[in-house]
């Protein structure tokens, strides 16, 4: 046990922000300026970001702990992630820390996930240090973004102590902080310095009964299931057993295996953790989010964390394409089983179950980004996998049918607004705001997120690729009635072979390509996108017939367009509700869900039949 006099204080400290603020840039200079690394140790640009899509994508997925000590107290920072789909992760990371760090550029002032973030740390009671960022930038405007955060904090019920926030200017990506806009700081000295004054280090309550909360969980392969949470009282030690709190009310015992804190980016193995460190403990198989750890003797569970609920499905089904095992190793339904246990272990935003009429499950979570970049993980890990058209989550309120709604903000040259509103209510949004200013023009949507789903792709071609689109979950709405789809039909493979240039060439005059010559296509897969609303069945096989009539080589040659590629997200818009995105290690391809085109038609035909 430690005693008053010599244990060092500890403070836990979230960063948050709307996504490509900053947060991992800045916890990259804090480490870096804390002495973590060796001087003769390679660094790599976002450290925390561990993942390799996180580094791909430059967002954070998974919060992420590390430590730091400053004059002599150890300060715990997690980084969280600021996209709208891992939103539970922020909820749950709220609990454990003593203050945050708000990051606001200061370009773009607040932005919906800001609001997002904040809201959840105003909830928790916490007093947030604001970070304004990116003071560098030529059209920063710093002191109308603080008056803007000021604002919203008043807006989300902040109280007087909260809105009494302390202010630090800054240049995360050169390692810069300053207390006012004109001071001549170089390294992060101020920040450290507000951090220390601002927040309070953790009360010693290592002489208090055991209680511990687990806020997040990871997995070992040769240690199990591991729960991540803050000692919010007494002292938790290697071989120590007891009492767990369940979810269902009910009381287990269990026995602490191994305890680590961190140290810098490692996790390292101690004896014993102490009141107020951020922990994880191995040994308990089954521990869950929001199970209360408790001495043995004094059980007092802490109130349950709430987990919101998944917003939006997609099946995933065993793939039964023609080019079935060409590049992955994993394809049989128990081996999707495996996988997707193994990602309930510790993704807790999401819901399995089995489906009845296909081999295949029913994956919800919380957004498409949150199942795309689990569908993307399982790809690089060698799994094959076709996946329908995602669907929205319907449920009953108050006896009405209701549905998932998000808040669209969009920033647009003036000259392409008129379409994007256009475009915006036919899939019935609801304009909140409008302003234009030096040649753009802000929107602010409501819209269901049923109306959403493979606009994106089409936002980006509508504004030339100079348009940006942010949505963030607000709630549910009743039912907004049907929504237009997809206006154009696709062109489906009618033979197995290898694409044409000659077939491509005169089959793009009236559509849009998504294959390439000496491709490899099979029966009912989808190789282009009609100009008119109907699918047709085309041959992309055909070549031109060779006769002795004409010159070698004084044909034309046929004229090629470049193939429209998809990324995982772009394909899981396109497709509609018969169609299914085949997913390997090597390729990501359209396919019909019924490959013949005869058994397609009798389908069809008994859908028409059957009684509205």
């Amino acid at each position: 046990m430690s005693d008053t006099s010599i244990k060092q204080g500890i403070l836990n400290l979230a960063v948050i922000a709307h996504v490509d603020a900053g947060k991992s840039t800045l916890v990259d200079a804090l480490l870096s300026q804390s002495g973590v690394f060796r001087a003769n140790e390679e660094v790599v640009e976002c450290v925390m970001d561990s993942n390799d899509l996180e580094r791909e994508r430059g967002i954070t997925i998974y919060s992420k702990n590390c430590a730091i000590e400053h004059s002599g107290v150890k300060i715990n920072i997690v980084d969280t992630p600021g996209h709208a789909d891992f939103s539970s992760e922020v909820e749950r990371i709220m609990r454990t820390v003593d203050s945050a760090i708000l990051l606001v550029d200061s370009s773009e002032g607040p932005m919906p996930q800001t609001r997002f973030v904040l809201h959840k740390a105003l909830e928790q009671g916490i007093r947030p240090i604001l970070f304004i960022n990116k003071i560098d930038k030529r059209d920063q405007r710093a002191e109308e973004v603080v008056d803007m955060t000021f604002d919203l904090f008043v807006e989300l019920g902040a109280t007087n102590e909260q809105l009494d926030f302390p202010i630090v200017y800054g240049i995360a990506r050169e390692g810069i902080a300053k207390h006012e806009m004109g001071d001549e700081s170089t390294n992060l000295e101020p920040l450290f310095e507000t951090i220390v004054k601002h927040v309070e280090a953790y009360p010693n309550l290592d002489t208090e009964p055991l209680q511990m909360q687990v806020s997040s969980l990871a997995y070992d392969e040769y240690i199990g299931r591991l729960g991540i949470g803050r000692i919010k009282r007494g002292v938790i030690s290697r071989g120590q057993t007891v009492s767990v709190a369940k979810q269902n009310g009910e009381i287990v015992r269990g026995k602490i295996a191994k305890v680590f804190v961190n140290e810098g980016l490692a996790r390292v193995e101690k004896p014993f953790g102490t009141s107020g460190d951020i922990v994880t403990i191995a040994g308990i198989p089954d521990i869950s989010i929001g199970e209360t750890i408790c001495a043995l003797d004094f059980v007092e569970p802490l109130p349950l964390i709430e987990i919101e609920e998944p917003t939006l499905s997609m099946n995933f089904y065993v793939n039964d394409s023609p080019f079935c095992g060409r590049s992955g190793k994993f394809l049989t339904s128990r081996h999707l089983k495996d996988r997707l246990d193994r990602e309930l272990e510790v993704n807790v935003g999401l819901r399995v179950e089995e489906l009845e009429s296909k081999e295949g499950f029913k994956v919800s979570g919380r957004g498409e980004l949150h199942l795309s970049i689990l569908l993307e993980n399982m790809r690089r890990e060698g799994y094959e996998i076709g996946v329908s058209k995602p669907e929205v989550l319907l449920h009953e309120e108050n006896g009405r049918l209701c549905e998932p709604v998000e808040k669209v903000l969009i920033n647009v040259p003036d000259v392409y607004s008129g379409t994007v509103i256009s475009k915006l209510n036919q899939r019935k949004g609801t304009m909140l705001l409008m302003h234009s200013e030096e040649g753009y023009t802000r929107l602010e949507y409501a819209a269901p997120t049923r109306g959403l789903l493979g606009y994106r792709s089409e936002f980006i071609n509508d504004t030339r690729g100079e348009g940006t689109l942010v949505r963030s979950f607000e709630g549910f709405e009743p039912h907004f009635g049907e929504i237009q789809g997809r206006n154009n039909g696709v062109l489906i493979a009618q033979q197995a072979g290898t694409a044409m240039a000659y077939a491509i060439s005169n089959l793009s005059e009236r559509a849009e390509i998504f294959v390439e010559p000496a491709q490899e296509v099979y029966i009912g897969m989808i190789v282009g996108m009609n100009s008119r609303r109907d699918d047709m069945v085309v041959n992309i096989c055909k070549n031109k017939k060779l006769t002795n009539m004409r010159a070698s080589g004084s044909d034309d040659a046929a004229r090629v367009p470049d193939p429209r590629l998809f990324t995982l997200e772009e394909a899981l818009e396109f497709i509609e509700m018969d169609e299914l995105v085949e997913i390997t290690p090597e390729a990501i391809r359209l396919r019909k869900r019924i490959l013949d085109e005869q058994d397609r038609l009798r389908a069809s035909k008994r859908k028409d039949a059957q009684p509205a």
